[in-house]
């Protein structure tokens, strides 16, 4: 996610593989120690995440939490990388899955089909009215 003003810390997500969300998370600060980083769904915070010093960067950090079966279900699934002390938000994700979203996009494209075939039409009959 961006580096918001006066911000210290930036995430950089890498990837989801295998069921775990992984970043970089860089501390411009200056200061001591590891940085207090949570993870939210559904502003409860997920269990397991690790903070693993880059070998060759200082004050930066691989981020990795896994993200629990439990919590995934039909829809959207929103999740938040916090900074615990100030509250800022580094960065967010979504995991979208079931049969009821399957359905959901059908219908949208069915819709966007419908209000296409109309623009054609309003707009031939506009060439024509004005040819």
């Amino acid at each position: 996610m961006n580096e918001q003003s006066g911000q210290s810390l930036t995430l950089t997500k890498t990837r989801i593989h295998a069921g775990i969300y992984e970043g970089v998370l860089a501390d411009s600060s200056g200061g001591e120690g590891k940085p207090q980083v949570m993870v939210l769904h559904q502003s409860l915070p997920l269990d397991g995440l690790v903070l693993t010093e880059h070998p060759d960067r200082a004050r930066c950090w691989y981020l990795s939490v896994p993200i629990p079966a439990e919590v995934l279900g039909d829809g959207v699934q929103t999740f938040l990388v916090k900074e615990e002390t100030t509250g800022d938000t580094l960065d967010v994700f979504s995991i979208v899955t079931g049969a009821p979203l399957e359905d959901d996009i059908r219908a949208e494209v069915e819709l966007l089909r419908a209000e296409l075939d109309m623009l054609k039409s309003a707009f031939r009959r506009h060439c024509v009215e004005t040819a």
